[in-house]
């Protein structure tokens, strides 16, 4: 659907604040997609826009409706796994589990095929299926020395279900291929796998040390201004006695 020019570019910059935003401030990103709704509901772009927004700042209901009204206006399945995960946000996770067993995973695109797998383990794991989960994540991209976009998230979640299963030692060994293909810090893996060596981490500005070393400073000042008193209070008595 075309705009005229002016409505066009009104729109345009709200996308763009949505996107500019969406990580750092995404009830402000939320405000601006309001916005471009309002304006363009009949735009797909501002449909997935403001399905991003809502989803961002946990309006799963919300979002599931304007990812759904995008698909509807484009006939894409792109968007099937981030509508499997609002459903897990809704508290649905079986509804999540059908969505990843559905045909239209199999137009998925294999980093959506790869989101869809973790959507599905983390389902399992609302359900209290560990060794499930765990089964789930296991898959040729898992075992792929390739690194790609998505290769440090599912080697984490896969870690992250071990060590939640109690399988530690193998948990540690995947919190490391984690931190190995995060090389955008995309996860905590790298903290992850300091926790499980043992490693604590303190703060170089500790408030109450800096808190003790103020009171420190403050006591010194009143034993120099006493010693100051006290010197004063001897010289007016030598005064006197002359």
């Amino acid at each position: 659907m075309s705009l005229p020019k002016g409505l066009a570019e009104e729109v345009s910059k709200n996308l763009v604040m949505v996107a500019r935003l969406i990580d750092e401030d995404p009830e402000s990103a939320y405000g601006y997609s309001r916005v471009a709704l309002r304006l363009a509901s009949r735009v797909a772009a501002v449909r997935e826009a403001a399905g991003f927004a809502a989803y961002a700042n946990q309006k799963y209901s919300e979002a599931l409706a304007e990812f759904r009204a995008a698909r509807r206006m484009t006939g894409n399945v792109e968007l099937w796994p981030v509508m499997a995960d609002c459903e897990r946000g809704l508290g649905r996770p079986e509804k999540a589990l059908d969505m990843a067993g559905a045909p239209e995973v199999h137009k998925l695109d294999k980093a959506g095929q790869v989101e869809m797998r973790l959507v599905a383990a983390g389902a399992r794991r609302d359900m209290d299926q560990l060794d499930a989960a765990i089964v789930t994540l296991q898959s040729p991209e898992l075992a792929s020395n390739s690194v790609q976009p998505w290769t440090a998230r599912l080697r984490y979640a896969y870690a992250d279900a071990l060590l939640a299963a109690g399988r530690e030692d193998e948990a540690r060994e995947w919190f490391a291929k984690a931190v190995e293909s995060d090389k955008d810090g995309s996860t905590d893996a790298s903290d992850r796998l300091a926790e499980l060596d043992g490693v604590e981490f303190v703060d170089a500005f500790d408030d109450s040390e800096s808190d003790s070393d103020s009171d420190d400073d403050a006591d010194g000042d009143e034993a120099a201004e006493s010693a100051v008193t006290v010197a004063a209070a001897d010289d007016s008595a030598e005064d006197e006695q002359r």
